[in-house]
């Protein structure tokens, strides 16, 4: 375990999310980066020098986000700040794009951000404070022709992310919902 304050960034990815990762490290805290494929963010990760740690994690599944957080707590200590950056996306217009296709953007860019935002909240609420934060885009403010597979889950998850801070702000948890395009 580390003294230094813990932040978990799930969608650690090669762009926006490495460099949140980096970030964080670079400000002194330990942080576990997760998402689906972690050898991914090995040259991240090696170029931290032990400040940070690779996790898998489906961000859609229940189970895998609980033991993300169970793993980060045991190794690096119990989460100052979470950030939600996960998402996916397929541009295709409306008539062209299937359900199946619109319910995966859904699941990763909503439900993936209750699953991680809620086991955040269940860590912070008996400490008091804490920081979670969910990622958006423009599309989470306005849709456009042929972005309804983004527009649809950055719209949900804003709407999350104001819901959660009207409740946990009360309890001493900030959250935020962020627009970086």
């Amino acid at each position: 375990m580390s003294d230094k304050e813990t932040a978990i960034v799930v969608g650690a990815g090669t762009g926006l999310g490495a460099a949140l990762v980096r970030c964080f490290a670079g400000a002194g805290m330990t942080v576990a980066a997760a998402l689906r494929s972690p050898k991914k963010l090995e040259p991240v990760i090696e170029a931290l020098s032990g400040k940070a740690r690779a996790y898998a994690c489906d961000a859609t599944d229940e189970d895998s986000v609980g033991g993300l957080f169970r793993s980060a707590a045991a190794d690096l200590g119990e989460p100052g700040l979470v950030v939600y950056n996960a998402g996916a996306f397929v541009k295709k217009g409306i008539l062209e794009s299937t359900a199946e296709e619109l319910e995966r953007c859904w699941r990763v860019g909503c439900l993936g951000g209750f699953l991680v935002g809620q086991q955040a909240a269940r860590i912070m609420a008996p400490q008091g404070k804490g920081t979670i934060l969910f990622t958006g885009a423009t599309a989470s403010l306005r849709g456009g022709a042929g972005f309804h597979n983004l527009a649809v889950p950055k719209f949900g998850l804003r709407a999350l992310a104001q819901s959660m801070a009207r409740e946990l702000g009360s309890q001493g948890i900030h959250v935020a919902h962020v627009i970086i395009d």
